[in-house]
C-alpha cells in the first residue's frame, strides 16, 4: 500500500511569489492551516521541496 502524506499549510502565501502560490494551489491548498492528504509521489514530493517553508508534512497510514 502506497504511503500518504499529510500536508498542512502552517504560514500565509500572501506576497509569495505567482508560482509558489500556484504551487499551493496545485497542491489543493487554498487557505492557511488547511491540511491535504496526498499520495507519496515524486511529483508531490518535488511540489513540497519549492515551497516546504510553508508546508508541515507528516506520514500517515
Amino acid at each position: 500500500m502506497p504511503k500518504k502524506l499529510q500536508i498542512t499549510q502552517v504560514r500565509s502565501g500572501v506576497g509569495r511569489q505567482q508560482v509558489q502560490r500556484r504551487t499551493l494551489e496545485a497542491l489543493g491548498l487554498k487557505r492557511h492551516q488547511q491540511t491535504v492528504v496526498h499520495e507519496d509521489t515524486p511529483q508531490i514530493r518535488g511540489m513540497i521541496e519549492k515551497v516546504g517553508y510553508l508546508l508541515e508534512v507528516r506520514e500517515v497510514d
